[in-house]
């Protein structure tokens, strides 16, 4: 904040230098008395101003302000220092107080320049300067699902920032979730740049969701600052559930909870078993390349497989789970015993239905592997979490 004082003495006025010649009395001209009391001198002219002069890394959120004492705001003009639009303002209404009208911009070098018109008749002109934060400190974030999208009702919300945030609270606080169901929820941070949001249960079909990220400005700490200010709205469709039986080797497809198909299927094997729990569908292709590589296998190990294509791969985990169309080499094991690698393989009939049927943040639930559920960062695998160790953060 910076501070300038302007002596006021015998009738004549300076302001850092500045002179004021219309403030002085003519030439051979004496000031006016009081036959019953001494003048008494105005008070000197300050006023201040906000960001200080000479600030740097200011925060884009702050709001500019001119305070002036003794003296009422003739005008301000805050721009950039590169040329631009001025910043808008509003003079209070005792012309003492000037306030922008809005946040500044990143990045941004600006120049100010205050004209003031003091109580005893002077006039003071003063410039400052000031920069807000540099592209190195600015924070955004992506949000899924994606504004527009309809999903399933097992899809939370996901939101990954460029940096790391260390004022939770703050960020939290910025997110508000409006759900037409009236179903409460609570944020989980999976890492301190990814954090989830669901409700203690499976959104209710056919509900909006309304997510306002108010991030400009918010400080996320390590002098990191949110840019931007976003609202996203999606929707969920009806319930779609499928559930996988290690001990049929069966999946029952159920559709607003009726059971609608059944079909064999072929789980992990012993050395690579499918995980148990609640699995949601992250993403769908008609066709994806499978490589051993990517799990870590190479040639020569007994569990290597040659490259191939899977037809109809719904993905469940990061680490690679997909249900998907078996190799044919595979159709006789279907509904009889475990040879993937902890997808679940179908017959083409089933993998079709699968895919047609389901969408992203449609849910899969497997039981009786003996394998433990999937962690929540590899994928979707919030719901695994109690409810209370969920909220709790």
């Amino acid at each position: 904040m910076i501070v300038v004082v302007v002596a006021v003495a015998l009738g004549a006025a300076w302001a850092l230098g500045a002179f004021d010649r219309s403030s002085r009395p003519a030439a051979g001209q004496q000031p006016s008395a009081s036959p019953s009391a001494a003048p008494t001198a105005a008070g000197p002219v300050s006023f201040t101003t906000v960001p200080a002069d000479g600030a740097l890394e200011v925060n884009p959120i702050t709001v500019a302000e001119v305070a002036a004492v003794n003296a009422e705001i003739d005008s301000v003009t805050l721009r950039p220092a590169g040329g631009g639009e001025a910043v808008q303002g509003t003079l209070g209404e005792d012309g003492a107080l000037w306030r922008a009208d809005g946040p500044l911009a990143f990045n941004t070098q600006y120049e100010m320049k205050v004209v003031l018109a003091g109580d005893d008749g002077s006039r003071v002109t003063e410039t400052s300067s000031f920069a807000t934060v540099t592209p190195p400190n600015e924070a955004n974030a992506f949000m899924y699902p994606l504004d527009g999208a309809v999903v399933g009702v097992g899809q939370p919300i996901e939101i990954n920032f460029s940096e790391p945030v260390l004022n939770k609270d703050a960020v939290e606080a910025a997110i508000s979730v409006d759900v037409s169901s009236g179903q409460e929820g609570a944020w989980h941070w999976v890492t301190d740049t990814k954090v989830r949001y669901r409700a203690a249960e499976f959104w209710a079909p056919y509900t909006t969701v309304k997510v306002d990220m108010q991030l400009f400005g918010v400080d996320f700490g390590n002098g990191m600052i949110g840019n931007f200010n976003e609202e996203r709205t999606f929707s969920t469709h009806n319930t779609r559930l499928a559930v996988v039986d290690n001990n049929t080797k069966t999946m029952q497809v159920f559709v607003d909870g009726q059971l609608t198909r059944t079909f064999p299927v072929t789980l992990g094997d012993a050395e690579w078993p499918s995980p148990e729990g609640y699995l949601v569908v992250m993403e769908q292709h008609r066709s994806v390349p499978f490589r051993a590589e990517s799990i870590g296998l190479k040639p020569g190990d007994p569990a290597y497989y040659e490259p191939f294509d899977a037809t109809n791969a719904s993905r469940l985990t990061h680490g690679g789970v997909f249900v998907h169309q078996a190799l044919p080499g595979a159709m006789g094991a279907l509904g009889v015993i475990n040879v993937s690698h902890g997808c679940v393989g179908m017959s083409p009939e089933g993998a079709q239905y699968f895919m047609d049927t389901f969408d992203p943040g449609d849910v899969v639930q497997v039981l009786n592997t003996g394998f433990p559920p999937v962690p929540i960062g590899d994928g979707y695998g919030d719901w695994n979490t109690p409810w209370e160790q969920y909220a709790a953060g």
